[in-house]
Formats: C-alpha cells, structure tokens, sequence
C-alpha cells in the first residue's frame, strides 16, 4: 500500500521515485497546489484499498505536509462498504459540504449584490451610491456614448445575436474588423475572438496540448488556465510565482520526457498586481525549447504603449510571445477573449478548436463595442497614464498607512493583504458600511494566510474617490487593530 501511494504521488508529480523521498514536502518540494492536492486525495480515496474515510479528509491536506505526515494521517483498517440508497447528486460530499457551510454564512456573503447602472468609479446599490473598486472597467469607456452608440448601431443592423456558429453562417463582418484591429495594434499576424474569456484559455489549451505534452503555468494562474490544463491530459505543474529558477528546474527535470512544452504565465496576476517576467520567460523558452503562451486579460489595456500589453511594456517583440490572449471584459469594455498569433496557428484554430467551431459567434453589440474601445484607446495614451497615476497614488496611501499590498507594482489591481478569511469579510462589511465597495478574496480562491481584498483602480477614480478611501481604511485598519506589514 505504501508503494501504491508512492506510486501516486510520483505520477501526480511528474518526478521519478527517486526523485522525492518520505520526508519531501508536496507543495515546497515536488511543486503540488491545491488542484494536484484534490487529485492525490480523490485517487487515494478512489484506489487505495483499507482507507478510513471517516479519518482520512481533503482537509486533511489543507497545510502543506510531508509525504511521511500523509502516512501517518491515513487508517489502514480495511472499512466495508456498505450500499444504501442516495439521492446521488445532493450526496456528493463537496454539494453536501458545502450546503451545510452556506446554511451557517449565507446572510454574511458579500456577493453576488445586484448593481443598477454603470459600474465606474460609483457604483449604485440598493439605491445607494458606492465608491467602487470590484469591477475592471479600467479604462471607463464601458458606458462611454461613443462605445455605446456603436453597440447599438450593430444591434439595428444584425440583431442581438449572429444566431449561429461563425463556421456556419454566423460570421459578420465586425468580427473580422475586431479581428484585424486586436493583430495590428498588437503587431501580430491575425486574431480570433470568442465569445468567453475563461473559455479561450480552456479552448486554445485543449486545442494544442495532450497526453504526452507538459504544461508549466505560474502557480497563481487563473482558473481558466488550470481548467485548460487539467482538461488537455497533459501533465500540469505549476512553477513558483514568477519564480524563473522554479520554472527552470521543473523543465531542468521534466522536459526530455515530454513532447511539446508549455509554459503559461499572465501579463498581469490579477490577485496580486504584479507583472510577469517577459524577457526572462522568452529566454528560458527559446532554451528549453517551449511554447510560450502570455494572458493579458489584466494587462491588455492597462500597461505598455496605448495599453498594448506586457510586449510593449517591456519592449519585447509580440512575436517572441508564441500565444497572446486576452479578455475584452476590462479595457475592452465588452464580454469574451481573443486569441493573437502567427496566420497558420489562428488558421488552425478557426477550423479545428472545437470551442469555437462549436459554438455561436459572438454577438454583435460586443463585437461593436470592443473595435470602439479599442479603437479609442489606440489613439492616444492618454488614459493609460491617467490610469497609472491614479495606481501610483492609491497604492503609495496604502503603503503610508502600512496596508500589506503584497507585490502590487505598475499596475491597476492593489491587493490589501489581511491574511485570515474571517477577518477580510469583515474589514469588507466594515469598508461597505463606510460607502467604499471592494469585495473579499478568500480561501479557497487564495491561501487562507493570503486572504484579502483587491482594488481594482480606474481613470474615473478622483483625487476626492481616492482620499475618502484611505481615510476610510485608516480608521477601519485602526478600529480592528490590525498591524500589517
């Protein structure tokens, strides 16, 4: 059974048996997150004879723990099973778990608050206007007349929907022109929207990666990136965030056992506000011979020349970058993502990536939308700087305040890092009470010692927006007493 379980973790891992021994960490030494945990607990629980369920739990592997600590948790005592009747679905233990959670906190949650116009700098609930810092409209153009007018004139001539795959009749011309106009402002060859930017990274993803491939993405990725990843068959790893020794040695130690390479990373991590490595990343991909794949939901319209991205933020050639996405939900003020390549790898896409082929075309008034937004913020750089010097500013009163904002730097997302989950929801009432609207981030979506609340910022912020709030966090951070670093 010990073997079995070795067994386990070697083929979760990646590493060879020898590789790892019983006193290796599964987080700081074979690099496992929190996906990899749930995947070692359910094959662990769903092949390995004699385990105790009534001991042996996920939360179990909450805290980072040696594979000789895992021995010790788990019961050999062989327990029968016993069939009784389920109501199978409500049975699953993550649905009854959670109902049982949500029963005890539900009047506390913070989400899912209904808004009644714009989201901008104020936001309007419940009949009361908020300072807002929980919505990406970045570059306040979401509501301009100009993106609006444009929605609407394509609605009076296409309709509210292209009714249709684009492969079969749904394609319109503003497709194609939202599609020319992401590549050149971009300086790639070609582009293909979508109508979802979670799903472009789980199409694209599952598109060219497959059993016999590895993927590397940075240990924040997003969710979409992890779906992608889990659902290609590929092996997955993550490397330590924007740790560049971390992704060399996972390749030092994998790469001759796989086929093709990929290496994800963001433009911007949208948790935390810092800016990827890109220079490093394209040297270590040209070395190892990989694939470099760069999301730019957060980064596209906020950072570089125009809001042309993590490129030309760094002055790297797009082309160094081998898959460009990005989301038109932030600056793009629209819904869906894009793919940016080379013609042949878009081509391909267009006739072979079944979450596009296989779904309908996105609608008009987005695709109206985004070629306006873009267009508008391609003509100056205007608001790029405008949006900067409102980050430099709210992010250099937190740290006055000695707010944790983490590795915030250069961009318009600014974590405050509370480190308990408790804590944070409160510190949001608290905040909400005081008129500022920024929701909590909390565990499961982070570490529960990395817990916090995210400020996204925008050109529509005011000096007056921006004082109000850290006066307000100032007297909430000195009313709870916490003393952050």
């Amino acid at each position: 059974m010990r073997e079995q379980i070795i067994s386990i973790i070697s083929d979760i891992s990646g590493y060879e048996k020898e590789q790892f021994d019983e006193g290796s960490f599964f987080e700081a030494d074979l690099g496992f997150d929190s996906i990899m945990m749930m995947d070692l607990y359910q094959t662990i629980r769903n092949t390995v004879e004699g385990i105790d369920l009534k001991v042996f739990s996920i939360q179990n592997l909450k805290n980072d723990i040696t594979i000789n600590e895992l021995f010790k948790i788990l019961n050999y005592d062989v327990v029968e099973y016993t069939d009784v009747d389920k109501d199978l679905l409500n049975d699953f233990d993550e649905i009854r778990n959670f109902s049982n959670y949500y029963e005890q906190i539900k009047g506390k949650v913070p989400y899912f608050k209904k808004n009644q116009g714009v989201a901008k700098n104020k936001i309007s609930i419940d009949d009361k206007k908020y300072i807002n810092y929980s919505t990406y409209n970045y570059l306040g153009l979401n509501g301009s007349v100009d993106v609006s007018d444009s929605a609407k004139k394509a609605i009076e001539q296409y309709g509210t929907s292209v009714s249709g795959s684009r492969l079969l009749s749904g394609e319109i011309d503003l497709h194609g022109k939202l599609e020319k106009k992401i590549a050149s402002f971009l300086g790639v060859e070609d582009a293909l929207v979508q109508v979802s930017g979670h799903g472009t990274n789980v199409n694209v993803i599952t598109s060219i990666m497959g059993e016999g491939d590895l993927i590397l993405h940075d240990s924040l990725s997003h969710n979409s990136i992890v779906q992608g990843a889990v659902f290609s068959g590929a092996k997955r790893k993550p490397f330590k965030h924007n740790d560049m020794r971390s992704l060399e040695k996972e390749l030092s130690m994998l790469r001759g056992k796989y086929n093709n390479v990929l290496i994800i990373a963001e433009g911007i991590y949208s948790m935390d506000g810092d800016i990827c490595n890109l220079p490093e990343l394209v040297n270590i991909k040209k070395k190892f011979n990989a694939i470099l794949m760069v999301d730019e939901a957060h980064s596209f319209g906020t950072i570089g020349n125009n809001g042309r991205g993590v490129a030309s933020f760094y002055d790297v050639a797009p082309k160094e970058i081998d898959i460009l996405m990005g989301t038109l939900s932030k600056s793009a003020s629209s819904c869906g993502g894009y793919i940016a390549g080379s013609k042949d790898f878009i081509d391909f896409l267009r006739y072979n990536m079944g979450g596009f082929v296989f779904s309908c075309g996105i609608s008009p008034a987005n695709t109206a939308a985004a070629l306006e937004s873009i267009k508008l913020f391609e003509k100056s750089n205007d608001l790029i700087e405008k949006l900067s010097k409102n980050a430099i500013k709210f992010l250099e009163g937190c740290k006055n305040l000695g707010i944790n904002t983490g590795m915030s730097k250069d961009t318009p997302i600014i974590p405050w890092i509370i480190g308990n989950s408790s804590t944070t929801l409160l510190v949001s009432q608290l905040l909400y009470e005081q008129g500022i609207n920024v929701l909590p981030i909390v565990y499961p979506a982070v570490k529960e010692n990395e817990s916090r609340l995210r400020f996204f910022i925008s050109v529509d912020h005011t000096t007056k927006d921006i004082n109000e709030t850290l006066k307000a966090i100032d007297i909430v951070k000195n009313r709870l007493c916490i003393e952050l670093e």
